[in-house]
């Protein structure tokens, strides 16, 4: 038997709207292998999808809600707000910041590796826009829709 993690949500939490995926990897340390992400799927059928694999497997099977941002800012204040947990998670019981390492946390104001925001040919790839962003979901939101080969 393997492993589900999930959020524990309120019954009126808007996450449970929001589409969810689920990442199956492997539950024992000795395993090496890429985790397989799966969805998008309304959050009860990724669950029901989730625990059916791993009740036969010693997987672990995270699902998650998709967030569609649609700028950096946003993703950005996401992923400060994500490390600040982080930082509050490994704080001290005193409460105190002298043994923790600003730099190893990610929160010294430093930026990434220098091909961060890079394509392969090293050129700067600008974000889409909002606009651009909501035409993506379209058509990924068709592909999800249209009929398949296989299930005529």
């Amino acid at each position: 038997m393997g492993a589900l993690v999930t959020l524990r949500l309120p019954d009126d939490s808007p996450l449970h709207e929001l589409p969810w995926i689920i990442t199956f990897g492997p539950l024992a340390d000795d395993e090496e292998w890429e985790p397989i992400v799966s969805g998008p799927y309304e959050r009860p059928h990724a669950l029901a999808l989730a625990q059916s694999v791993v009740a036969d497997e010693e997987l672990m099977a995270v699902v998650e809600p998709l967030m569609p941002h649609i700028s950096t800012d946003e993703i950005r204040g996401e992923i400060e707000a994500a490390r600040i947990a982080a930082l509050h998670e490994e704080r001290p019981s005193d409460g105190s910041l002298d043994d923790l390492d600003l730099e190893d946390a990610g929160l010294d104001g430093e930026t990434g590796g220098e091909d961060e925001g890079l394509d392969y040919e090293g050129h700067a790839l600008p974000p889409p826009n909002p606009d651009q962003l909501m035409a993506g979901w379209g058509r990924i939101a068709a592909k999800l829709t249209a009929p398949r080969a296989d299930n005529p």
